[in-house]
């Protein structure tokens, strides 16, 4: 499969109906139902890195794996028929080159193509993109603008500054840098983190390294899933596999539902679960509620899933262990904390997050007045306030699949362009008239690297289109009219006439 990396290969030029910015799991996606469901558009994507797959690419650690069942995370056009529930990062790989592959996009992808900016002109009703390709800079026009880049910042994780960090003898190495020749087969590492990388790394490092422990600050909920889901397997023996594909994603989709809903109604009953099924998959009078028991409530930040319940068992077999502390220093030997153990270590692994990048970076100006993204709102999830013909495509982050929402908002663009071309309409722009709507983040997780950034990002509104909810975008976004008192329809000799006036 060849990209081409010129504008004009396939014949579409320098101006496209809509240009995508991402070839992850996210813009392929939405390429995908343009495809099918708007044949007549023209369509482009632009990709920074050198080739797709956006995080699954990127990312090189042992064990990379989803973080959300591949029932949900797979798009619904191409059911995800594996056995396994959660997947390995080359699996989801080979399952978006397949989805390329099938709806023919390879022409439409150009690689190696960073977009440094966009400005909107409302006397054009058009966006001009500013790429870098190479050492080249040119400059592409679109009607239709769509960030799908995701929400972190793909050149470097986040690494707090440890003191004593250059005293440490052996190797600091942060997941998103992973070095492909390292070696840790019998040697001593510790992860510092408890999030959902730091749950994958432990387990597979286990294999080969002497020991590995994992150093959390703050514990995290975990909830162990069998690798191969007996319920999917059982539906797809007794069903047509179309029909059996539909009832695995709708099943997972609402297990996942009523365990976030009945977890916020009852907390504390949920927190008992949580910590009996724990406390099964541990040795007898394993402190539990130290390692175990978060601060919080469940779901005030994701789930850690642990498939077929691979750290408990690294920790059953002595191959891991969990220290609950704060860390002092680095020291020669490794590390020393608060509490006045050291513990020893040849690798390091800062397992302490990403840093947040709204869309990739995007830098927009509309009408030469630059975007600043935390002061606008998200209409429906899908656009922005007073951003005309732009939609940042953004997943679910907490009990749905990122893959759910994009979904959604890939259908709902081509309702949007559909209806747009049906009434003539070049422009649309949401516009906040409602005085009583209150700004809430977009974001509603507690997780440290989302707080850190988080205000640069749109934010949700406290109702109306200003929400995000799965059920009502459900219903927005696939069966409401696109008209709506919230949103501005316009033509570009309106617009012409409006700015001469």
């Amino acid at each position: 499969m060849t990209f081409p990396t010129s504008y004009s290969s396939d014949g579409i030029g320098n101006h496209v109906d809509v240009l995508i910015v991402g070839a992850g799991i996210s813009g392929i996606g939405i390429a995908c139902h343009l495809k099918t469901r708007m044949p007549g558009k023209t369509f482009a994507i632009l990709e920074a890195r050198d080739s797709i797959g956006g995080t699954w690419d990127l990312f090189r650690y042992p064990g990379i794996r989803s973080d959300s069942d591949m029932y949900t995370y797979s798009y619904p056009f191409k059911p995800w028929r594996s056995d396994n529930t959660i997947a390995s990062a080359a699996e989801i790989l080979a399952y978006l080159r397949e989805a390329v592959e099938e709806h023919d996009l390879a022409t439409h992808i150009r690689l190696g193509h960073r977009v440094l900016g966009a400005a909107w002109s409302s006397s054009d009703s058009r966006w001009t993109v500013r790429v870098r390709c190479g050492d080249e800079i040119a400059e592409l026009t679109c009607n239709m603008l769509v960030a799908a880049s995701g929400y972190y910042e793909y050149n470097g994780g986040h690494t707090p500054e440890f003191a004593g960090r250059d005293e440490f003898t052996g190797l600091v190495v942060h997941p998103q840098q992973w070095p492909e020749d390292l070696d840790y087969a019998d040697k001593r590492v510790v992860v510092i983190g408890s999030g959902a990388t730091a749950v994958t790394l432990v387990p597979a490092m286990a294999k080969q390294a002497a020991h590995v422990t994992m150093l959390q600050r703050s514990p995290s909920y975990m909830l162990a899933l069998p690798g191969r889901d007996p319920i999917a397997r059982r539906v797809r023996q007794v069903l047509p596999a179309a029909t059996a594909d539909r009832v695995n994603r709708r099943l997972m989709a609402a297990r996942m539902r009523w365990s976030f809903e009945l977890s916020r109604r009852y907390p504390r009953q949920a927190r008992r679960v949580l910590r009996w099924l724990t406390a099964r998959q541990l040795p007898p009078g394993y402190p539990v509620d130290t390692h175990f028991n978060p601060s919080y409530a469940p779901w005030d930040e994701r789930m850690c899933l642990v498939p077929s319940g691979d750290l408990f068992k690294a920790i059953r077999r002595g191959q891991a262990s969990i220290v609950t502390d704060r860390i002092a220093r680095f020291t020669r030997r490794g590390i020393l904390l608060e509490s006045g153990t050291e513990l020893e270590a040849d690798v390091i692994v800062t397992a302490t997050g990403l840093n947040l990048n709204a869309f990739g970076g995007l830098k927009l100006t509309v009408d030469g007045t630059p975007v600043e993204f935390g002061n606008t709102l998200l209409y429906q999830a899908v656009m922005l306030s007073d951003v005309p013909n732009f939609v940042p495509v953004f997943g679910y982050t907490r009990e749905l699949s990122w893959t759910v929402k994009i979904d959604l908002a890939a259908r709902y663009l081509c309702r949007l362009l559909a209806h747009m071309d049906l009434h003539g309409y070049d422009t649309v722009v949401p516009v906040v008239e409602d005085a009583t709507v209150e700004r809430r983040p977009m974001v509603e997780l507690r997780s440290g690297y989302v707080q850190r950034s988080i205000h640069l990002f749109p934010q949700q509104g406290s109702h109306g289109p200003w929400t995000i909810d799965y059920t009502a975008d459900r219903r927005r976004l696939l069966e409401a009219p696109v008209e709506d008192p919230a949103l501005r329809f316009g033509t570009r000799t309106r617009s012409a006439l409006k700015l001469a006036a």
